[in-house]
Order: structure tokens, then C-alpha cells, then sequence
């Protein structure tokens, strides 16, 4: 449980402040206790920066221009009792110690450098200056000094160490408690109030973190938030880096299940299709195989006018299963892509009299007229056979709808920066609730079952607006006024 704690970011945060603030708060208790000390020794230093001379001059230590050896003994006698914290040594030129009032048995230098003691005589305020301690060889300490018997004819220094032995026993005693108790109570209140402070400002960062990762563990699942909108929406760019990544999550999850949707979709598109083109193919096989059992089974007894019949029947429903695969090989490539345009300027009324012309006797076939009744000499950037197999399909479409004796126009007209191709009929035109499926694989209108088109395999709508679409073009399907249906295709000009 408590190895699984730690595994949340709350709980690491959390515990790197801890961390950071114990490092910080040590550093800062430490630097404080230097910091104390130099103070301390700079305050003292300063307060006590003549203290050597006024000892000089108050313990009548030069008589006559020379210096009072007895008053000098006498002087290191009374400090020892009266004031132990300060240390009085007497210096030759050289730095060599002539006498003191510390214990001896505690002098450890027989001479101090004068390279602090110039600097100090030379510049007063230059403090905190630690000189030499005689005690230590290795201990500097800040000090009060000044020449003997005077400045003009020195011959040694009255040196005084401002912090001796006893005075640093006595701060030890008296203030290192006080002072680690002082250190520990700043480092426990400040650790105290940065944790909750910080415990605080990550509680509200990684909520919000914590709601999106409760966000995709529900989408994981299966069941997303109601997201309204869609990925054309911008993420908001006013908030943080968390705000900004849950409005890509947003996106995401949005796109994703539009995709999720459009699968689910195109799944039963896909088992609708396989069903009918199962039910396609089925209905010309068997008709081939009836009619071509028949022959086999009954030639003694059929005339010559009866098998004839019955081989042109296999024959027209072979020519339909060989157009109907030919479509479905079409459209699937289509559908993968395999087919890419190859677009190139060209105008279009051209092609559309050259489409037109090869149509005519299939529409004197069925009792129509076929005729151009607009042609705009616009150019398009388009792939020529692609163009041709979309007006193939509509004017097959339309000449296969309409009734006898009727016509079927087509025209070409500028429209919207582009061309648009418009093939009319005469039929019985477009039921209403058939017009958003009508370029759907397979999809047989309710007016073309009653116009007698009942077996049309529904490709070839299908394949022009998959055409169209690879040119950057659009294919629509309206009812003509007063009847009819009217197909429109648009092209790009550029």
C-alpha cells in the first residue's frame, strides 16, 4: 500500500519538496551560523578597534617614551582576573611575542604575521581583519592593536585578541545550544509552511492531472464524457501546459471516436456489401445455370427458335455478371486508391460532344433522344478518362431510366470557378428519402424498381462520385422541374 502511494506524482512531489526543503533549510541554518559569527566578529572588531590604544594610554603604559614594563605586567595580571575574554600580547617589530596574559602552557605561536596588523594600522575600517591566535596554528581571529611605545617611534606592538580562549569556552557553553535550538525552530516552522504551502499549490496541479487521467481511463474502457464540438475547434491557448494537453486530449479523443464511428459505419457498409454483391452475383449465375441446364437436358425437345432464346438469355445475363465484376474490381480499386488521377487542362464541351456521340445509338436503342444543350467552352484541370468514365456512367444511368420517347440532355456550363457537366431525364425521377443514399454501393433506388431496373447492380453511381472525388470534384442528384432527375458534376478549372 504504502509502495503503492509513492507511485503517484502527488506523492513524489510531495516527497522532493520535503527533500528540497530539509537540503534548503540545512544550507540556510548553516549559512546563518557563519554569517552570525562574521557578524559578531565584525561588531566586535569595530566596537573594540582602540582598544589597544586606550589600554596604552589609560594603564600609563609609556613613561617617558619608553615602555612601563611593571604597569605592562600589572595590566596582563588584571585582565587574566577581570576580563578573561580578551587576550594582551606584546610584540616586538618582527611579530615575535615578548610577553602575554594567557596561560602559557596554552601558546602555541612564538610569533604572529604582521601582514593583518599593517593592513589594520594602515586602514582602520578594514574589519572583520582576523590576525594570528597564538593559541592555534592554524586559528585566525579579529584583533585591536597598536604600536609602542608610540606611532612615531614604534618598537613593537601592544596586540590584543579580541575573542580568547575563555570567551570562545563561554559562547560555546552559553549560545551553541540556543542557537541549534534557534536553527532546528526556523528550519521546523519554515519546513512546516513551504510543505503545506507546497502540499497546496501540487494538490491543485495534479487534481487536474488526476481528472484527465480519470478522463482516459474512461475513454480506455469504452465510455468517454460527452465531448461536444468537433477537431476543428482550437485548443485554448490562455491556460498552462495542462490545459493545453487536455484540449488536445479533447481533439483526440473526439477524432478518435468519429473514427471509432465512421469504422462501425463503414463495417456495415461492408457487410451490406458483401450481402449484396453475394445476392448480385448469385442472380445471373443462376440464370445462366437454369438456362444452360435447360439446353442440356431438354435439346431433343426445344426448336431451333427455343435454344436460340435460351442462349441469348445465358449470354445477356454473362455479359452482366462480366460488368458487374468489372465494376466491383473498379470500385475496390477505387476504394484502396490504386487509381490515382493524372489531371491535365483540357475543353471539357470536347470530350462531352465525343461521350454524347458514342452514346447515340445505345440511346436509339431505347427510344431516346440524346442531345447537348449547353456548351460553355470552359477548361478544366482534369483526368480525361476518369471525366469520360463519369459521363459514361450518368448517361447510361439516365438513358437506362428513361422512358420511351423522352430525351436526355446534357450541358456544360462555368460555374463557381469550375465547369459543371449537367445530365437530365425524363423518367419518373428521385424519391425523396432515396436522394441521400443514391451513391451508395448497391444502393437500388425505389423508383428504379418501379421503372422496371429492379436487377441494375448500383455500381455505377458509386464509381462516379469516387471519381469525382479523386479530382477534387463534386456529384450531386437532384428531381428536375416539372419530372425527371438531374445529375451534376463539377470540376475544377485549376
Amino acid at each position: 500500500m504504502a509502495l503503492s502511494l509513492f507511485r503517484t506524482l502527488y506523492a513524489r512531489l510531495a516527497l522532493g519538496l520535503f527533500l528540497l526543503l530539509v537540503i534548503v533549510g540545512g544550507l540556510f541554518t548553516a549559512l546563518s551560523l557563519y554569517s552570525v559569527r562574521e557578524y559578531t566578529a565584525a561588531v566586535n572588531q569595530e566596537l573594540n578597534r582602540d582598544l589597544a590604544r586606550n589600554l596604552v594610554a589609560d594603564r600609563n603604559l609609556v613613561t617617558e617614551g619608553r615602555l612601563n614594563r611593571a604597569a605592562l605586567k600589572e595590566l596582563f595580571q588584571l585582565y587574566m582576573t577581570i576580563n578573561p575574554s580578551i587576550e594582551i600580547y606584546l610584540l616586538d617589530r618582527d611579530g615575535q611575542i615578548l610577553s602575554y596574559s594567557a596561560d602559557p602552557d596554552k601558546i602555541k605561536r612564538n610569533r604572529v604575521s604582521l601582514a593583518p596588523i599593517r593592513t589594520l594600522l594602515a586602514d582602520p575600517g578594514a574589519y572583520p581583519l582576523p590576525g594570528d591566535d597564538p593559541r592555534s596554528h592554524d586559528r585566525r581571529k579579529v584583533f585591536s592593536v597598536t604600536p609602542v611605545p608610540s606611532e612615531a617611534n614604534p618598537s613593537g606592538y601592544l596586540y590584543v585578541v579580541l575573542r580568547g580562549e575563555e570567551y570562545d569556552s563561554a559562547e560555546s557553553m552559553v549560545h551553541s545550544d540556543r542557537l541549534l535550538q534557534m536553527g532546528a525552530g526556523a528550519l521546523a516552522v519554515s519546513l512546516c509552511v513551504g510543505l503545506l504551502a507546497g502540499l497546496v499549490f501540487f494538490r491543485l496541479l495534479t487534481r487536474r492531472l488526476s481528472r484527465l487521467t480519470e478522463r482516459v481511463e474512461s475513454f480506455e474502457v469504452g465510455d468517454p464524457e460527452d465531448r461536444s464540438g468537433t477537431d476543428a475547434e482550437p485548443v485554448p491557448t490562455g491556460g498552462d501546459d495542462i490545459d493545453y494537453l487536455t484540449g488536445q486530449f479533447d481533439r483526440m479523443a473526439r477524432r478518435i471516436a468519429a473514427q471509432l464511428d465512421l469504422l462501425k459505419d463503414k463495417d456495415h457498409q461492408r457487410r451490406q456489401l458483401v450481402a449484396q454483391v453475394s445476392h448480385d452475383l448469385r442472380t445471373p449465375l443462376a440464370s445462366i445455370q437454369g438456362y444452360l441446364e435447360a439446353l442440356q437436358l431438354k435439346q431433343a425437345e426445344l426448336s431451333p427458335d427455343e435454344r436460340a432464346r435460351f442462349l441469348k438469355v445465358a449470354l445477356a445475363e454473362s455479359h452482366r455478371l462480366g460488368r458487374l465484376v468489372d465494376e466491383l474490381f473498379e470500385l475496390a480499386a477505387l476504394e484502396a486508391r490504386e487509381q490515382q488521377p493524372a489531371p491535365e487542362p483540357f475543353l471539357l464541351a470536347e470530350l462531352v460532344h465525343d461521350v454524347v456521340q458514342k452514346h447515340e445509338p445505345e440511346a436509339e436503342r431505347a427510344g431516346l433522344a440524346l442531345a447537348i444543350v449547353d456548351a460553355d467552352p470552359v477548361m478544366v484541370t482534369a483526368d480525361i478518362a476518369m471525366t469520360e468514365r463519369i459521363l459514361d456512367n450518368l448517361i447510361s444511368n439516365a438513358i437506362g431510366h428513361g422512358p420511351a420517347g423522352s430525351r436526355v440532355t446534357v450541358a456544360v456550363r462555368a460555374s463557381d470557378g469550375g465547369a459543371s457537366i449537367l445530365v437530365a431525364d425524363a423518367g419518373p425521377g428521385i424519391d425523396p428519402e432515396d436522394l441521400a443514399h443514391l451513391f451508395e454501393p448497391f444502393y437500388q433506388a425505389s423508383g428504379a424498381a418501379r421503372a422496371g431496373h429492379a436487377g441494375h447492380a448500383g455500381l455505377g453511381l458509386a464509381i462516379a462520385q469516387r471519381l469525382a472525388e479523386l479530382q477534387k470534384g463534386r456529384i450531386s442528384a437532384h428531381n428536375g422541374d416539372p419530372a425527371g432527375a438531374e445529375f451534376r458534376v463539377w470540376l475544377p478549372a485549376q
